[in-house]
């Protein structure tokens, strides 16, 4: 063969190979531009993929039952810093993403966590999932056991994610999930150190336990009255009273004054709001937030009205008043308060839980609130009638916080010392619909 023949042969051997190579080319386009391997074709596309890769670029297309990655991209796996980590393979870590990505689709919890607390000779289980929330509907156990035996198992009985347990001595525990179906549990023990006395101290995932009025029954929950008015004389004031250099004008509201005009409220010559922003129901015991206090403490603070915030209390211990000043700091911190934080004690309407209490209990209440929210750095006091400082509290134990008066008399005749007096329920203020509580504070700010 000559060379005139033999560069010919060469050339249409090498030109059917490139049409073949062509061919498949164009085949695969879809896949190759995918990939990244075409970018010179689609710049556009192939930047957009390369922007949409997870940071380690492992984007597996499916997993074979055998556990093989099968995929246009046969080498992603290299790319892929974790996937030979000793402790978990890249095909487990592949599963448990997967496993995520289903449980966010289809809303369910996935695996399970216990969180816990002790605030004295107890512990407050919660059951949470995917976001640390507590997971309702269902009915948990747990096992309690300490360093010598089993303790005893206990139940979610409510189905609402919490299971308290009381009456423990002060030690070491260690809390097991048991499984259930449904759910994956996190393997190990949760270890709990129970406390014999309360620490007044924030507990940091109360949180959790805060209800709105949508999740309970308001009309038997929040019925407190006001013990003031029975005592009332006649004399009282109900009228706005100005500011001097002695005395600043408030009032104090709550989700019964409803809607507010907090700028003709401030044109009315309104220099400070106590704001209610919870309760304790009388009833359950249930934490609850004021369904207007967020609505309420953005106006006063938007008119440039001082505020400070006043919780109702149901607390039938001490452990439950820690839990109230804990939510009451949970709800308060994005808030400039410049006036104290008050408990309110009074009835309840006579079946209230705490109704019964006795005096020293009651005292006793109060002090572990205000405890509280003096070491998280809030000033505190307690709010009452004047014969609920006199017969249902020991106001000598209280002087370490600041006292908030009801009395409704032209002039008090409370023999102890006091920093705002709530003067009368029938006041009157432009911007409020109805009845509102009129203060006058002698703290000076």
């Amino acid at each position: 063969m000559d060379s005139r023949v033999r560069r010919r042969t060469m050339l249409l051997a090498f030109s059917a190979v490139l049409l073949v190579l062509a061919g498949v080319l164009y085949r695969n386009r879809d896949v190759l531009l995918q990939s990244g391997r075409l970018a010179f074709l689609n710049p556009d596309a192939a930047q957009e993929t390369q922007e949409n890769l997870p940071e380690s670029g492992f984007r597996p297309e499916r997993v074979a039952q055998d556990g093989r990655i099968e995929g246009s991209d046969l080498s992603a796996f290299m790319r892929d810093d974790t996937f030979f980590d000793k402790e978990k393979s890249g095909y487990e870590k592949l599963q448990e993403t997967l496993g995520r990505e289903d449980a966010e689709e289809t809303d369910t919890p996935g695996i399970l966590t216990l969180t816990a607390v002790s605030v004295q000779k107890d512990i407050r289980v919660q059951v949470v999932g995917r976001e640390g929330v507590p997971v309702k509907g269902e009915t948990f156990f747990v096992s309690l056991s300490n360093t010598e035996s089993q303790v005893g198992s206990y139940k979610d009985l409510d189905q609402d994610g919490v299971i308290y347990i009381g009456d423990l001595p002060a030690g070491d525990y260690f809390l097991t999930l048991d499984e259930i179906e449904g759910y994956q549990t996190a393997a190990g023990n949760l270890k709990v150190t129970v406390k014999d006395k309360v620490e007044y101290k924030i507990i940091d995932d109360i949180a959790l336990l805060i209800k709105t009025e949508d999740e309970i029954d308001a009309s038997k929950e929040d019925t407190g009255e006001q013990e003031a008015a029975s005592d009332a004389d006649g004399s009282e004031m109900t009228g706005i009273r100005k500011s001097d250099g002695q005395t600043r004008f408030g009032i104090d509201v709550s989700k019964w004054n409803r809607d507010i005009d907090w700028a003709r409220v401030k044109a009315a010559g309104v220099d400070f709001a106590m704001i209610r922003c919870g309760y304790r129901g009388s009833s359950s015991g249930v934490l609850v937030e004021d369904p207007y206090f967020v609505k309420n403490m953005e106006g006063a603070l938007a008119n440039d009205i001082q505020v400070g915030v006043y919780f109702f209390t149901q607390a039938t211990g001490e452990v439950e008043a820690v839990e109230e000043a804990s939510m009451v700091i949970s709800l308060c911190r994005e808030y400039d308060l410049t006036y104290p934080v008050m408990i309110d004690t009074e009835g309840a309407g006579g079946a209230g839980r705490a109704d019964g209490l006795d005096r020293e209990t009651r005292t006793a209440v109060c002090a572990a609130f205000c405890e509280t929210m003096k070491n998280a750095g809030y000033d505190a006091g307690v709010y009452a009638s004047r014969n609920w400082f006199y017969n249902r509290l020991d106001a000598g134990k209280l002087t370490d916080y600041l006292t908030w008066l009801a009395e409704y008399r032209s002039s008090p005749l409370y023999t102890g010392e006091y920093q705002i007096w709530q003067y009368t329920s029938n006041g009157s203020v432009d911007g409020i619909n109805g009845r509102v509580d009129l203060n006058l504070s002698y703290l000076g700010y």
